[in-house]
């Protein structure tokens, strides 16, 4: 954010500035009156400066602060923040502008936090300005406390004492800080007496900030104070006459010259002011009291300004990949024209190479074809192998059956004729049967007709038909078989003589039959 608006408050008035890319402008002041409210008023709402759009950074000067250092049982999480706002509730009932700030653990005990509470204990003085920037819209970015603040300018300074009293003339009064090894524990703001510029009574109140921080016990007898003016270079000599170092608190004097540049003013500042102000303007921290319904419309104008900044960056995510796409569709035309030109460079070589070959028996086309159908017959074209091992493993299983004569065909099974012969195979037309039978583009079914004789052992007809059913049956279980008997070595049928084939008529006799074996391969 490059704009913003410094508003510094005091118990008598409130001076604006405007923050203008690194830059602290020349600040206004407004009386806390009617007058001065409508002044101000008057001067967020001037159509030149368009001031009601930018977000706004109150920084109180109060002497309505107070601080106090508690100990707390050491909690963590939701029952941590919970125990810390009903302590805040505590300690300070009748304003919303209170916080706290962790310091630390005990080192003895239970090891309980130590946590400095601190709050605007009168806020009427701020009511007045609240609502002026509420009703103007104004997004107020935080409330913040001089005191808090300057624990900022003590890190810039470089101000490495275990026990500092900073004092600062603001336009407030005398703030005078405590800080025990770099933390904030203390602070008050006292009325300045002022003697030809010069605040005659720093050592006084100096003398009371020292009795007041042994008597609390936050300084123990004995330590010394290092007490750090920050004062112009042309009142140091005289600060230097009225501070007498003790046993118990040494003066250190800083140039507000050095400490402008430290913190980057471009011009020496006669107060305080100016180096917070600046301070807050490049690196604002979190609001140290919490501005409640006024920072609604700065958490919408950030909502804004984050949907404002999602849009630019999808708007420009999809012109990137628009841009990458129509250069990739560029390159990807060339490369196709590239490829169309190689392409018919081949083709060209290709017909220029050929034409010098002598003529080819046949066309590649037609070698495809031929290769594909010899493969297809090789691979599905009929040969009685396999339906072979099928029958020998079933006379395997049937020793008292003996194997007369097979007559195998591929395709449908002929018709079967008088005596042991066969039909020749049949044709459509005088034509000879189709390319089924060679396997294209399934294997063909194939015929088994086998004749047999099946051992019957003092002519028990019973078993050798048992015997010649079981031996079907084992056929009958191969996947894709069928088996029909054509013909029983007894036909035992009741309308007809009965009749059968025997090789002899001795005990021991055999008699014939006839099975018929298809199978889908």
């Amino acid at each position: 954010m490059f704009r913003k608006q410094l508003l510094y408050l005091t118990s008598d008035a409130l001076c604006a500035y405007d923050w203008d890319h690194g830059v602290l402008g020349p600040g206004q002041s407004f009386p806390a009156s009617a007058a001065g409210l409508d002044g101000f008023a008057a001067w967020l709402e001037d159509p030149q400066q368009q001031r009601l759009g930018v977000p706004a950074y109150l920084l109180t000067d109060l002497i309505e602060e107070d601080f106090q250092h508690q100990l707390v049982p050491h909690v963590r999480g939701k029952a941590g923040r919970a125990l810390l706002e009903r302590r805040r509730q505590q300690l300070h009932r009748d304003t919303p502008y209170r916080g706290s700030a962790m310091l630390g653990r005990e080192s003895t005990g239970r090891h309980d936090d130590q946590v400095l509470f601190f709050a605007l204990t009168n806020p009427t003085l701020l009511q007045p300005w609240t609502e002026a920037l509420e009703h103007l819209r104004v997004p107020v970015a935080g409330i913040y406390s001089t005191s808090l603040l300057s624990i900022a300018l003590v890190k810039k300074l470089s101000i490495a004492h275990e026990h500092l009293l900073l004092v600062t003339q603001q336009s407030g009064g005398l703030r005078q800080s405590y800080y025990e090894k770099g933390q904030l524990r203390f602070s008050r703001q006292t009325a300045t007496i002022a003697l030809d510029g010069v605040a005659v009574n720093i050592a006084l109140e100096t003398e009371k900030t020292r009795q007041f921080l042994t008597s609390t016990r936050m300084l123990a007898r004995g330590d010394l104070l290092n007490t750090v003016i920050l004062a112009p270079a042309a009142q140091i000599a005289k600060l230097e006459l009225l501070c007498d170092n003790g046993v118990e608190v040494a003066y250190h004097f800083i140039d507000m010259q050095l400490a402008g540049a430290r913190v980057g003013l471009r011009q020496t500042p006669a107060l305080a002011d100016a180096l917070l102000l600046t301070l807050l303007g490049k690196h604002p921290p979190a609001s140290h009291y919490p501005p409640g319904a006024l920072a609604r419309y700065y958490h919408f104008q950030r909502a804004r300004k984050t949907l404002y900044g999602a849009s630019a960056l999808i708007g420009a995510s999809a012109a990137l990949w628009c841009v990458i796409n129509l250069l990739g569709g560029i390159a990807d035309g060339a490369s196709t024209q590239r490829l169309a030109q190689e392409t018919a460079s081949y083709q060209e070589r290709y017909r220029s190479v050929m034409s010098t070959q002598p003529p080819a028996p046949a066309k590649t086309q037609n070698m495809k074809v031929a290769v594909t159908l010899g493969q297809m017959i090789a691979s599905q074209a009929p040969e009685p192998g396999r339906l072979l091992g099928m029958l020998s493993a079933a006379l395997e299983q049937a020793p008292q059956i003996q194997l007369g004569q097979l007559h195998w065909n591929a395709g449908p099974p002929p018709a079967r004729t008088s005596g042991s012969q066969q039909a020749p195979p049949q044709t459509e037309g005088g034509r000879p049967l189709g390319s089924s039978l060679a396997g294209i583009p399934v294997a063909p079914p194939q015929a088994l007709r086998l004749e047999a004789d099946v051992a019957m052992p003092n002519n028990d007809y019973r078993a050798a038909l048992a015997a010649i059913t079981a031996f079907a049956q084992t056929l009958a279980r191969q996947p894709g078989m069928q088996v029909t008997l054509e013909e029983t070595p007894l036909d035992l049928r009741p309308s007809v003589a009965l009749s059968g084939k025997s090789a002899a008529p001795a005990p021991d006799s055999q008699a014939r039959f006839t099975l018929l074996l298809e199978w889908q391969p």
